[in-house]
């Protein structure tokens, strides 16, 4: 707590301006205007337009300690194929697909305040909205939508009493004599993605269903030349989704060819340029992209953070959509010689000047150091969601000694963004391993209880593909992957007895059900936030000097009837 406090005193000595949060949650914001329909003469003419698009901010509102991305230097980059595409007869299209909050401190304590002052002077059309917008509390989310003037877009967040829309679930553009209509669409899987006590009262309806009704009336009502998409939803190839809900292929297979002309996606982080089969290609920095088409929607992504601008082309004629061009520009990113990969992009002056105080701000209080490590701490997202690591450990760890007589501690991989490198650690690193602001909850459960929650906890399947993976503190078990069952043999050294009860730490995300974990529903909340546990414990537990080998795994965990030893699997990926 002292750490936000102290924070907001330094926003308020850095901001000319300081900005208002009502409580009361208004109503959607934006009322899409109704454009008029095509002049006549348009329909013989080729008309070109650009749209561009990000996906999954994060709070990278700033260039990285290398220089790279940042919202100053993709300005620079907008506004040259701005001024080059209307130089040109075009016209261009500036759009999101969601996920702006959460990531990185600077950003995470001031809620996303300086991303959406950024995207306002970028020049945004519309973002759909993303599982993480719902990290912070609704009245939070409300306020960062009077930050903007562009449309929170979604057609399938209903208020569960109402049964009516929250968000706008579309808005239209008249883009070069053109009318476009864009809707915008969310992930199915956001109650168990985001904190699902921000999401009391939401319905989260099947995107697909809601596309195939609502594209109908909007064509009825708008006569719109073209539709569009801005959604959180995923691209996975050919509609593989695991356990992941149906991504943006999936809505495109599921609609009529020809009802969707362009899909704008996020939340899988990836950029999607494809092969001739639809699966992936060896994309790189700087590489051609070939975006994927499914059923005659054409569907792209740019991977995450501001790293890449995508820009696509298109011609309109006789009712025909053409991509003409498609790339992924690089804002900024080096190669492994430390050089920028194409065109450095000087960032824009303007941007720098007004979200600057909001980087000091942040800055000041979060460069303190709190711990050293001795050595690498992991928690890359491919290794920490199919493994056992050391900085699993050590928050599973940090959480369960916060917990008075808990045995042991529960840690969902999905709550582990980032890993922490040897040497000084400062408050910006734990708040970028941990940034969700989730609190550690207290359970307590009968050894039989215990075995059956840990059943259900560590046979998720699909290893490595989602944050269910369980980073376990304290317990000794093998895992019957097939049977779905678990053999306790010791809790936090006390071994293990179906009579006795047994107390652990749990986020207060997984114990709602977040990460498909089992909801419980008598556990005390804490109300500490998870990275100040985090921080607590390394600073003053351990007394500032982490030493990873104390908190590698020693294979307390055994997996059989899997085709991997680290989690279960039970068929080939």
């Amino acid at each position: 707590m002292i750490y936000r406090v102290i924070l907001l005193l330094l926003v308020s000595l850095y901001l000319p301006v300081a900005f208002g949060k009502p409580v009361e949650i208004p109503g959607p914001p934006f009322d899409p205007p109704g454009p008029p329909s095509t002049p006549p003469g348009l329909a013989k003419k080729v008309i070109g337009f650009t749209v561009l698009h990000t996906n999954d901010h994060h709070g990278r509102f700033w260039a990285n300690s290398d220089g790279e991305y940042g919202m100053a230097a993709r300005k620079t980059l907008i506004d040259q194929i701005i001024a080059e595409v209307q130089a040109e007869g075009g016209d261009v299209l500036l759009l999101s697909g969601g996920d702006i909050n959460t990531g990185v401190p600077e950003s995470d304590l001031q809620d996303a305040e300086p991303d959406f002052i950024g995207m306002e002077l970028l020049g945004y059309d519309a973002m759909a909205v993303g599982n993480h917008e719902f990290d912070n509390s609704r009245d939070i989310l409300s306020w960062q939508q009077t930050l903007v003037s562009f449309p929170f877009l979604s057609a399938n967040i209903y208020d569960e009493t109402t049964d009516t829309r929250v968000f706008n679930s579309h808005a239209t553009f008249a883009i070069n004599g053109l009318t476009i209509a864009v809707i915008g669409l969310t992930t199915e899987d956001t109650p168990i993605k985001a904190n699902p006590d921000n999401m009391v009262g939401l319905v989260f309806k099947d995107p697909k269903s809601e596309a195939a009704a609502l594209i109908p009336e909007i064509m009825k009502e708008e006569k719109p030349d073209l539709v569009f998409a801005v959604t959180h939803m995923g691209h996975y190839a050919n509609g593989n989704s695991g356990n992941n809900a149906p991504g943006d292929v999936a809505l495109a297979e599921f609609l009529d060819e020809g009802m969707l002309d362009l899909i704008v996606g996020g939340h899988s982080q990836n950029p999607v340029c494809v092969n001739p089969d639809g699966t992936y290609s060896d994309f790189a920095p700087g590489e051609p992209c070939v975006p994927d088409m499914k059923n005659g929607t054409y569907i792209v992504q740019a991977e995450d953070w501001g790293k890449y601008l995508g820009r696509a082309d298109f011609e309109y004629l006789k009712g025909e959509l053409t991509l003409t061009n498609y790339t992924l520009i690089p804002v900024n990113l080096l190669d492994e010689d430390g050089n920028v990969i194409g065109e450095p992009i000087e960032p824009n002056a303007e941007v720098i000047d007004i979200l600057q105080p909001y980087q000091d701000a942040g800055s000041e209080l979060l460069d303190v150091v709190i711990a050293s490590s001795d050595g690498r701490l992991e928690g890359d997202r491919a290794v920490v969601r199919s493994q056992q690591t050391n900085l699993g450990r050590l928050i599973a760890t940090a959480q369960s000694a916060f917990i008075q007589g808990a045995e042991f501690g529960v840690m969902n991989s999905g709550g582990v963004r980032a890993s922490i490198e040897a040497g000084e650690i400062a408050y910006r690193e734990v708040l970028t391993v941990q940034p969700f602001g989730n609190t550690v909850a207290e359970a307590k459960m009968t050894g039989s209880e215990v075995a059956a929650y840990l059943a259900q906890v560590a046979t998720q399947t699909n290893v490595g593909q989602n944050g269910g993976y369980p980073q376990f503190a304290g317990v000794t078990m093998t895992v019957d992957c097939e049977a779905q069952t678990v053999e306790i043999t010791d809790l936090g050294g006390r071994g293990f007895n179906e009579a006795e009860t047994y107390t652990f730490s749990i986020p207060s995300f997984s114990a709602a059900g977040g990460d498909g974990y089992p909801v419980l529903g008598d556990v005390i909340d804490s109300g500490f936030v998870d990275a100040q546990v985090l921080a607590d414990y390394m600073a003053d537990t351990l007394g500032g000097v982490v030493k990873v080998a104390d908190f590698e795994p020693l294979g307390e965990l055994t997996f059989i009837n899997s085709l991997n030893d680290q989690g279960c699997e039970l068929s080939a990926p």
